[in-house]
């Protein structure tokens, strides 16, 4: 099981290179995601060509519904951000639960 800081320092890299990608400009969306084996939730926004405010709160407590949510495991996280986890196939066995509207859905499918 990953620490919450390997989990944050993740989240930062992969969802920082996701709002980079110039498929991603003018995307400004609220996103959580929900690690299963830590009972928590990571919140924060996308937008501006960055991620910002991420924070954890405990899984259970008052969460906003975001735009965006994902729901894995600490370590499918920390493998999806060290290129041993290809969401696709996370997301296609079920890994990797991604949640959002369809036209996120279409932003995103270029994005992932």
């Amino acid at each position: 099981m990953a620490t919450m800081d390997q989990c944050m320092t993740a989240l930062q890299g992969i969802l920082g290179k996701l709002a980079s990608n110039p498929a991603a400009e003018g995307l400004d969306r609220s996103l959580s995601c929900r690690l299963t084996d830590l009972d928590q939730v990571v919140l924060g926004r996308l937008g501006s060509g960055a991620v910002r405010d991420l924070h954890a709160v405990p899984d259970g407590a008052a969460v906003p519904k975001a735009d965006i949510r994902l729901t894995m495991t600490s370590d499918d996280l920390v493998a999806l951000t060290d290129g041993q986890l290809h969401f696709g196939q996370a997301w296609a066995t079920g890994r990797v639960k991604l949640e959002a509207g369809l036209r996120d859905l279409l932003r995103l499918r270029k994005l992932l």
